[in-house]
């Protein structure tokens, strides 16, 4: 059985609601023509004249006044289902939200992004999930709503994206270690004991590209996936971490973190999404929350300032 005609709903409701088929046609801006071929096909669809000619004019049967306003009532539907959104009520939106991020996201701005939506959308939840690599399957399968990285070639054509903020790498030690004090220079830098950073298990990033333009090198003794472990083995030893300033801030409380003597390019941290969520308004709201959290400034959180020599 072939799916009915959906535009036929349209017009018997044009000839319903106006009677006859030259105000039918020119509700719909059709030619009278082309109604009249409409009708006939309405009759034979629906098994019934539904307009029969009552001397000059046209009289609805029996079943025409019996669907009159139930047809009515679905194009009106339609219409609402197919116009653009155009306002959303927030103290009503009731939406669990997945946001993939990298390891300190959450702990330094998710505070922040919540306490925002328990007051303006106290139905929404949020699901911070981990970003264990830069797949974008979880964005174009609709697992994932939002996330968080860095735009480069490996990311998805398709995937819209926007920058969050600019980020600067630091060096992060124990309270106490000897880099805690005094003046940190390249060569006392790099003599240190290191971890590297590496969800592929490299043991070189960026900052040996820096060191080695300025001749010298580092010893990386230990290999880890994600920041946070980064930081929980530095924390309880004398290796040095290097991490991204503002995404490892609710991270390196109770640390000490300090400017790195030699230039490292900046990285940009921006939010990604799938195009089919491009228009939702509910989406839209909460990608501006996020954009907004991340541009304001962070509890505590200063700049890390140096003379390079």
């Amino acid at each position: 059985m072939n799916p009915p005609d959906l535009n036929l709903l349209i017009t018997l409701d044009a000839l319903l609601s106006e009677g006859s088929v030259a105000g039918a046609a020119r509700r719909l801006r059709l030619s009278p023509s082309a109604m009249s071929r409409a009708l006939a096909r309405l009759r034979d669809t629906m098994g019934d004249p539904l307009l029969v000619r009552a001397g000059r004019g046209l009289v609805p049967t029996p079943r025409a006044l019996e669907i009159r306003e139930q047809v009515s009532r679905l194009v009106q539907e339609i219409e609402t289902v197919l116009r653009p959104s155009e306002q959303l009520d927030l103290l009503q939106l009731a939406r669990t939200f997945s946001l993939r991020t990298s390891e300190g996201f959450a702990e330094s701005f998710g505070p922040a992004l919540m306490a925002r939506l328990r007051q303006e959308a106290p139905g929404v939840r949020l699901r911070f999930m981990q970003k264990p690599n830069k797949d974008s399957q979880p964005l174009r399968e609709g697992l994932v709503d939002l996330e968080t990285g860095v735009v480069d070639e490996s990311t998805a054509p398709e995937l819209r994206s926007q920058a969050l903020f600019r980020d600067q790498f630091v060096g992060v030690v124990r309270t106490g270690h000897p880099l805690s004090q005094g003046e940190i220079s390249a060569e006392r830098y790099a003599a240190g004991d290191h971890l590297c950073v590496s969800r592929r298990g490299l043991d070189r990033n960026l900052v040996d590209d820096a060191l080695a333009q300025i001749g010298l090198s580092r010893q990386v003794s230990t290999i880890v996936d994600g920041f946070a472990t980064a930081l929980a083995l530095a924390r309880a030893s004398d290796l040095i971490a290097t991490v991204p300033q503002r995404h490892t801030a609710g991270l390196r409380s109770g640390m000490y973190t300090f400017a790195l003597p030699l230039a490292t390019p900046e990285i940009t941290l921006s939010l990604l999404w799938h195009p089919r969520l491009d228009a939702d308004l509910a989406h839209r709201w909460l990608r501006a929350c996020v954009r907004e959290v991340c541009a304001e400034p962070l509890p505590g959180h200063r700049a890390a300032t140096w003379t390079c020599r």
